[in-house]
């Protein structure tokens, strides 16, 4: 085994780790695998045995590409009102591990996500850094270009937007699902107050539809604002699988036997929150979504 394989050998093992810093920097999956290839380009160009702490050394430079691809989308982003989902972790409602998916829920469910997206890059990244993987402010200080103290403040206005925007969902993930599944329900039924009785009353849903469906790009808020576009949009051929979404209960809304829209809800207190919804037919086809189909 030759040099460069031994630090792709590395490189494989801080994989998982790499890819939970970028997908919680970005909320894409492709573009946290783009940050991943140039992490590893960087790498491989790189005097490797310089390098005292590689796991740390990786950390710092996947940090630093998602810090600059943060700034450039920020960029992009000024320039369209559409709405943005971030891209959801789904899977099978039947894996339902109930501590697992907790943590998973809290620590990168789609509220906390979505608060994310209307941070400061460098206050994403040091909130992130700090808070999520215990990375120390002298080290996100050089990656931000400013002093420890200044890194420190980054992190904690971060958090105070945090703490004040996120809703941590309700931890009893069986009840999330009676709840979600008598959302459904209602909808089907054309039941507003029932609908309403479900919704909290400053409940707010997004809709991204991408480039694709930019008729589906929109927001709505209020209880019974909410209730009326669902039992307007509500179709006999619109059928939900239940899945898990960033480790909350959730769906995958097909047509036709083709996945449609990925739907997140958010339940606090036994009432939805948040409905999120990711119905761009291009970042649907990168998701696994093969179980709707069983």
């Amino acid at each position: 085994m030759n040099d460069n394989d031994l630090l792709a050998q590395e490189f494989e093992a801080n994989r998982d780790h790499l890819q939970a810093v970028a997908y919680r920097m970005l909320g894409s999956f492709s573009e946290a695998d783009d940050a991943l290839q140039e992490t590893w380009l960087r790498l491989s160009r790189s005097d490797a045995a310089s390098i005292d702490n590689l796991g740390g050394w990786l950390t710092t430079v996947v940090a630093r590409v998602c810090l600059n691809m943060l700034r450039s989308r920020r960029t992009r982003r000024e320039e369209s009102i559409s709405t943005h989902v971030p891209d959801p972790i789904v899977s099978r409602d039947e894996e339902l591990d109930p501590e697992a998916e907790a943590i998973t829920a809290d620590s990168v469910g789609l509220a906390l996500l979505i608060v994310l997206e209307n941070l400061a890059p460098a206050e994403r990244l040091a909130f992130v850094l700090h808070d999520m993987f215990a990375v120390p402010f002298d080290e996100i200080a050089t990656i931000v270009d400013r002093s420890p103290d200044a890194a420190r403040q980054l992190a904690s206005r971060a958090r105070r937007r945090v703490q004040g925007a996120a809703t941590v969902p309700d931890a009893d993930l069986h009840r999330q699902r009676a709840i979600v599944d008598a959302f459904f329900a209602a909808a089907r039924g054309g039941d507003f107050e029932a609908l309403v009785a479900l919704l909290d009353p400053d409940i707010v849903v997004r809709s991204d539809g991408g480039t694709a469906r930019p008729a589906l790009s929109r927001s709505a808020q209020g209880a019974a604002s909410v209730a009326r576009q669902v039992i307007a949009f509500a179709r006999p051929t619109f059928h939900p699988h239940p899945a898990l979404v960033n480790g909350a209960a959730g769906a995958v809304s097909t047509l036709h036997g083709k996945p449609f829209s990925v739907m997140g809800f958010t339940v606090v207190h036994g009432k939805i929150v948040a409905i999120d919804i990711l119905a761009d037919p291009d970042r649907l086809a990168q998701l696994d979504l093969a179980f709707v189909d069983e």
